[in-house]
């Protein structure tokens, strides 16, 4: 059994990651908020883009702006803008949130992708960095994805991206007047590298035809992997 004792790790700061497809930047007022608004389609599109997050609907991106400084303020999240690395265009964010350093636990969340990366090398690639960060930088033990039990979408990408899930918190919160029950997903460090090889293969550009069609998904890397069967 792991002695840990004099297991000890920071919260998540302020980072900048990057990778192939997309550049990861701390979240800045004056540098990121209108041009994340705009990605993520502006008052006619963000509130439906957002159903699942728990605050009320933004008409305005100062409100959205201001919603964001207050979970730094008042939680302690860290949101990172994405930046496409081929056009320089802002097209998503997510947070490190619920930091918990004494035991070494972190949760990703507020997933935001625009519409014009979804389901992309791109976002793939989003959490494959956000994930290797929080192993291998910070030396977490846990990372969480948690999410509305009604948002399939999302409890679809966290098994996607090697997330185990573990259940349903029933009547875990009120969330814009309804309940909610929550999903709860988790990778920890022991899996961390064959999901690493897994990601690692994937985002290879080996693994796309010459229109940028996968060759092999995923889920499938990682269980020829597990089952050392993988090429």
């Amino acid at each position: 059994m792991r002695d840990l004792r004099n297991y000890k790790v920071k919260a998540p700061g302020p980072v900048m990651l990057a990778g192939r497809f997309v550049t990861l930047e701390p979240y800045q007022r004056d540098a990121h908020l209108n041009a994340l608004w705009t990605a993520l389609g502006g008052v006619d599109a963000i509130n439906e883009l957002l159903r699942y997050f728990p605050q009320d609907a933004f008409v305005e991106p100062g409100a959205f702006g201001d919603w964001l400084e207050a979970t730094a303020r008042d939680f302690g999240w860290v949101t990172l803008v994405f930046r496409e690395n081929a056009s320089g265009r802002i097209v998503g964010m997510a947070s490190y949130m619920r930091p918990e350093p004494k035991n070494g636990v972190v949760e990703v969340g507020s997933v935001a992708h625009g519409p014009d990366v979804k389901r992309s090398p791109l976002t793939t690639e989003v959490h494959y960095l956000m994930a290797r960060h929080v192993f291998e930088d910070l030396g977490y033990r846990r990372y969480e994805w948690k999410c509305h039990n009604e948002n399939e979408p999302s409890k679809r990408a966290a098994v996607r991206y090697g997330f185990s899930f573990e259940g349903i918190f029933r009547q875990h919160m009120i969330s814009k007047g309804a309940n909610r029950d929550t999903a709860w997903f988790s990778m920890i460090d022991s899996e961390w590298p064959l999901l690493k090889q897994a990601f690692e293969a994937w985002l290879a550009p080996e693994n796309f035809g010459p229109d940028g069609t996968q060759r092999r998904r995923l889920e499938d890397i990682r269980t020829e992997i597990s089952e050392g069967t993988a090429a």
